[in-house]
């Protein structure tokens, strides 16, 4: 798929993100104070896997960290959350 076939995809339906997103906040443990977004974005690289989905956690006083998925969002299955989110040692929390 190239770059513009992207624009002529339909956008990721609503339900899948909220779906991915919930599936985030409570294998995060994240209560209603770590805002959450999900989206679905086309990377142009070829190193890239084409659609990707990026879960976006908003913490208070955090710098905001991105985890990726190298899926379409209507493809993220719960164990593919997981897997984003599993804990990294270059993934540290930052004051």
């Amino acid at each position: 798929m190239g770059l513009l076939d992207a624009f002529r995809r339909p956008r990721p339906d609503g339900a899948a993100r909220s779906r991915v997103a919930e599936a985030a906040r409570r294998l995060g443990g994240f209560g209603s104070e770590v805002a959450l977004t999900v989206n679905e974005i086309v990377c142009a690289d070829p190193a890239c896997p084409g659609t990707e989905t990026v879960i976006l956690i908003l913490r208070p006083g955090l710098r905001a960290e991105a985890v990726k998925v190298g899926k379409p969002v209507e493809q993220v299955s719960e164990a593919d959350v997981a897997a984003a989110m599993a804990p990294r040692p270059s993934r540290e929390a930052e004051p």
